[in-house]
């Protein structure tokens, strides 16, 4: 088993550690953009450590995401809720595509593990475990281990409620079964082809009855996931497949979501997660963020707003990690 490098302790409400000379780039160097062309280039030598590491992750030939290679035997750490379709491959850092497939998955903090298969020189990160002050710089990387983003840390590690929705009002029909009294525009709902009238009879497979079991079934479903439906609509039977959404993004007015951008299909349901302002692409979720010394110090989960991005720290990904090639192993054995 690939060794995993695991280094550090807490070090909440220390002084910054950022380094003199990339203050003094921050203070003197820029002139409205703290990630303009020179401090991209100030801050490059801190990535000197994953320049290998990080690659980028194509689903059905599209790029959805980013990924770090996690085991010199080909294991990259990626986001789950991106990976919609086959084929998934990855392109590492000298621009070679490889196939890849998924090992292992948790749903729990939308984590998945890719098996690349393929020799190569596989180079993992070192997670460190520990945690800058609030305000300190962090540093995201991108394939090759280019900066692509620079930000501050705004709030620490903390979990993150998901707040997923198919998009309907329901109500307790005299038969006692679940009735949709309500479709909300543009929800996963609406565009399965929900009616008002219409009875939920069954989700992936389970039988429901009241409401508050079709609540409480569909509440075990993340933002970004796919359900299917039994409806029973003028005694005929029909079955659909609705996407769970984010309830802040499905109440959003159309000047917010302008404001927002493009943001990742799940935002929210995370164990733990620190949050950084770094303006990223959803694409650019699941590679590394570092500090200012170099230290990997999470992995990036998901673009939730304009300046708003959430990690998940190297202490919840490395137990996660551990745990995850412990299953890929065993199932490939």
């Amino acid at each position: 088993m690939a060794a995993i490098c695991v280094c550090g302790t807490s070090a909440q409400g220390q002084e910054s550690r950022t380094p003199e000379w990339l203050r003094q780039g921050f203070n003197v160097r820029i002139s409205n953009r703290r990630d303009n062309g020179e401090m991209m280039q100030l801050v490059r030598p801190i990535l000197d450590s994953v320049n290998s590491s990080v690659v980028e992750i194509l689903s059905n030939g599209r790029p959805v995401a980013l990924g770090t290679i996690v085991s010199a035997d080909g294991y990259v750490l990626t986001k789950r809720s991106e990976l919609s379709a086959d084929p998934i491959r990855v392109r590492m850092f000298d621009n070679r595509v490889l196939p890849a497939r998924v090992a292992a998955v948790k749903r729990s903090n939308d984590l998945a593990l890719l098996k690349v298969n393929a020799q190569f020189d596989f180079k993992p990160v070192d997670f460190d475990t520990e945690t800058p002050p609030i305000g300190s710089f962090v540093i995201s990387a991108g394939r090759t281990g280019r900066p692509i983003g620079i930000g501050s840390l705004g709030v620490l590690a903390r979990r993150v409620e998901h707040k997923g929705r198919l998009g309907v009002v329901l109500r307790q029909g005299s038969d006692g079964r679940a009735r949709v009294q309500e479709v909300w525009r543009d929800s996963g709902a609406d565009e399965a082809g929900i009616e008002p009238e219409d009875r939920i009879i069954a989700i992936n497979g389970q039988e429901v009855f009241s409401s508050e079991n079709v609540i409480q079934t569909l509440g075990r479903m993340f933002p970004g996931e796919s359900v299917q439906l039994t409806i029973l609509r003028s005694g005929n039977t029909m079955e659909m497949n609705a996407g769970i959404r984010e309830l802040g993004v499905l109440q959003e007015t159309e000047n917010d979501s302008r404001v927002n951008g493009p943001r990742n299909a799940r935002l929210s349901g995370f164990d733990r997660a620190f949050q950084h302002d770094t303006v990223l692409a959803p694409d650019q979720c699941g590679g590394p963020v570092l500090d200012s010394s170099g230290r990997v110090i999470g992995v990036n989960i998901a673009r939730a707003g304009r300046v708003v991005s959430y990690a998940l720290p190297s202490s919840l990904v490395l137990p996660e990690l551990v745990s995850m090639l412990q299953e890929a192993r065993a199932s490939a054995n």
